[in-house]
């Protein structure tokens, strides 16, 4: 992981929200709130809260009586988050999930939606889960699969290797979809201490109105940005019609549809 993979700033979580939300993230969020529906009280922790999109879908799903504190390592994510509808209920605040700010055994479970790839030590970031848990709570999170099985951000990180091919963007491939080997996830979860570990492989559509919008999602909502103005320092918005352009190539130019794929894991403590 480069050091900039983490930065979320700027105009970044705006465009996030607006065009990767929709494309990309409800509906694993939705996935999330509906595997913890059953909490009818106590309190839930979420990390890697971004802007806020796993955090509203639990509080549609949860009754008031589940107190929910949603975190994230940027303040500028927090920030926008905040501002949102219905956020009134939840805690939000900046925090570091393999520094917890929190007293051990005290959450009935913790959520993390497409986070654990951005640790920059993922067995320490398991291990904070689990001490913040109680006994018999769970961390329920998910991470990309392999980008093979990302069509929207294989065809992304593709066009940007032909628009730079003696430096190529490696954001998407490096970070998102870097970490998916089922087989090191269980390792790394059992070595932070979790014995009862379930994962499941689900698939979902990214549906957006046209190419134009993940083009934009992916090039200025990511830390892809940084990567592309690193390259070409006046050149994100022709960087951005050259994606929208491949991903027209590839899905049409009329509503997109990509598939996407994902896991999607348990672990109880």
């Amino acid at each position: 992981m480069a050091a900039n993979d983490t930065t979320f700033a700027g105009s970044i979580p705006a465009l996030y929200d607006r065009y990767l939300g929709p494309l990309l993230f409800e509906p694993y969020a939705e996935d999330l709130a509906l595997r913890l529906a059953d909490l009818t009280s106590g309190a839930l922790l979420e990390t890697a809260s971004g802007t806020g999109i796993v955090t509203q879908a639990l509080l549609r799903r949860l009754p008031v009586a589940v107190g929910v504190t949603a975190t994230d390592l940027n303040q500028a994510m927090v920030d926008f988050a905040a501002g949102k509808a219905g956020m009134a209920r939840a805690t939000l605040r900046q925090a570091d999930a393999l520094a917890l700010p929190f007293p051990a055994d005290h959450f009935d479970a913790v959520v993390c939606q497409f986070g654990a790839m951005f640790f920059p030590d993922r067995v320490a970031g398991y291990r904070e889960a689990r001490r913040v848990l109680k006994p018999g709570g769970r961390l329920a999170f998910n991470i990309w699969d392999g980008i093979a099985h990302n069509a929207a951000a294989q065809c992304v990180t593709d066009a940007l290797a032909a628009r730079f091919p003696d430096d190529p963007p490696r954001f998407m491939a490096r970070t998102p979809h870097g970490h998916h080997d089922t087989g090191v996830i269980r390792r790394e979860l059992a070595e932070a201490g979790f014995d009862r570990i379930t994962l499941e492989t689900v698939s979902h559509t990214s549906r957006a109105a046209s190419p134009r919008e993940p083009a934009i999602g992916y090039c200025q909502g990511t830390p892809l940005r940084g990567e592309i103005e690193a390259r070409a320092p006046q050149g994100l918005s022709a960087a951005t019609d050259a994606v929208e352009a491949a991903l027209a190539a590839r899905f049409g130019t009329g509503p997109f549809a990509a598939p996407m794929q994902a896991h999607v894991i348990v672990a109880v403590k």
